[in-house]
């Protein structure tokens, strides 16, 4: 068994993958809030690269891909307002959301071709299932749609540039230094991803064939496409990204689904199990991210965030549940009996019948 150590600065346990802290017991995360005051002078690299891919394309300058979120509507308005044609692209969730559903409309408007791009749903509930019950994780088959669509659109349509939000490595924590600053490769796909590492093999061992995960797994071509993070250039800030994207249509929710934004993770119904899962996982949930954020960003301090914490509750979301368990066909019984798997031992401890994690933050 450990004990989670928790940052000094902000409210992030050493649980937390990537991430790592200094003699002083600051986080990585808190420690790169610095770089990013450097990285984002960094705008003439910026037009650097667009200048260099117009240069080169010839339909579309770039691929952003969107799901209608604060982020991907602030993509399209900055892509647009450096002159760029972009090609939207999008991973159709099954179980999106209606205000999903009202905020993609919206991100087209502003003037935008998109692919809203629909993976058979029996392909798609068959990979769901068996990456939960094996991984622990209802957010793997997204992450694998998400990052590979836009890419496989890119290669096919000899588009040069794909332009994806936030750096996680950067906002979050990361295992080496440079993808706080890197393109989005193969080594950060690897540790920044959310798909567990699953590889084309391991989907094969589901009972499918290749045909049926051509949209989950890496193109092969010669065709170079650079990917990049507006993150790594201009400043970001959620809170400032939803009020600048709200002021182009984008509408937030009335409550947040997860941590203390109400307009972050409002796109799909499955993604607040994604986030509750790593509270068996590693002990912490969204909540704790959205607060470090914050607590970074200087609006609110440390012994706000932990008050916040102690008032939070960690039940389950679940509505989204039931819902994700009807689409994959099993009971919400199954659902919780599989999810008992993943609990981290090396952190929970049950005491009286009751499981409590080890030195938690309060």
């Amino acid at each position: 068994m450990k004990n989670l150590i928790w940052c000094k600065t902000c409210v992030l346990p050493s649980s937390r993958p990537n991430l790592s802290f200094d003699r002083d017991g600051v986080c990585n995360a808190c420690k790169t809030k610095k770089q990013k005051k450097y990285l984002n002078k960094n705008l003439n690299e910026l037009k650097k690269i667009i200048k260099r891919v117009k240069k080169k394309s010839n339909n579309y300058d770039c691929i952003i891909p969107v799901s209608g979120g604060k982020d991907s509507t602030w993509q399209v308005y900055k892509c647009l307002s450096f002159d760029l044609k972009p090609l939207a692209v999008t991973w159709r969730p099954h179980s999106r959301t209606n205000v999903g559903v009202s905020n993609l409309e919206n991100l087209i408007s502003l003037g935008v071709d998109h692919i809203d791009l629909t993976i058979n749903p029996k392909i798609e509930k068959k990979i769901l299932l068996e990456t939960f019950r094996k991984k622990g994780s209802t957010a793997i088959s997204m992450h694998l749609g998400i990052f590979n669509i836009p890419l496989i659109f890119a290669k096919k349509l000899k588009i040069p540039l794909i332009i994806w939000g936030e750096n996680s490595a950067l906002e979050y924590g990361y295992k080496k230094k440079k993808h706080t600053i890197s393109d989005l490769n193969n080594s950060w796909l690897k540790n920044y991803g959310v798909t567990n590492n699953i590889n084309y093999k391991d989907l094969l061992s589901y009972g499918l064939k290749r045909q049926d995960i051509y949209f989950y797994t890496r193109p092969k071509s010669n065709y170079k496409v650079k990917q990049i993070f507006l993150g790594n250039y201009l400043k970001w800030d959620p809170l400032k990204v939803s009020v600048f994207a709200e002021k182009k249509g984008f509408k937030r929710i009335k409550k947040p689904k997860t941590g203390i934004y109400n307009f972050s993770d409002i796109d799909d119904d499955f993604i607040s199990i994604h986030h509750w899962l790593k509270y068996y996982k590693f002990g912490f949930t969204r909540l704790f991210d959205n607060l470090s954020l914050e607590i970074r960003n200087k609006r609110i301090t440390r012994m706000e965030a932990i008050k916040k914490i102690k008032k939070a509750s960690f039940s389950p979301p679940l509505n989204d549940i039931k819902k994700f368990c009807k689409y994959v066909n099993i009971s919400v019984k199954e659902f919780f009996k599989i999810s008992e798997k993943f609990r981290n031992k090396d952190i929970w401890v049950k005491k009286n019948n009751k499981w409590k994690i080890r030195n938690f933050i309060f």
